[in-house]
């Protein structure tokens, strides 16, 4: 899946996986967030940390009437405020995709797959 984006010098075509790995690579970056976890996590393990090659397994990219959302699935770090981290990550998401992409996004769904302690 892809999407499409009409420019004055023509079309651009954004792939899914773009959008998920410059997601993922932001969210990644702020603070009390340890990784990105699947989506499936029967299938793929309990609450595995992704590495940045399979970020798009834990990030769900959906266009619904030309409105984007993101669903991501992430693992926080023991001791910080989970609504805080969740809310900073969607705005970051949001900012990040609008100056690297130019992609308006309507929605962020953070889904908090664990919690892990960071060892030292």
């Amino acid at each position: 899946m892809s999407i499409e984006l009409n420019t004055k010098d023509g079309k651009v075509t954004i792939t899914t996986d773009v959008i998920a790995t410059v997601a993922g690579g932001t969210a990644v970056e702020c603070y009390g967030i340890v990784g990105m976890a699947s989506k499936s996590q029967i299938r793929d393990g309990i609450a595995e940390i992704l590495r940045k090659e399979n970020f798009s397994r834990g990030i769900v990219v959906r266009q619904e009437d030309d409105k984007l959302h993101i669903d991501m699935y992430i693992i926080v770090s023991y001791g910080t405020k989970i609504s805080e981290v969740a809310n900073n990550v969607q705005s970051q998401v949001k900012y990040a995709l609008s100056k690297s992409l130019g992609l308006a996004v309507d929605s962020v769904n953070i889904f908090v797959q664990g919690v892990r302690v960071e060892k030292d």
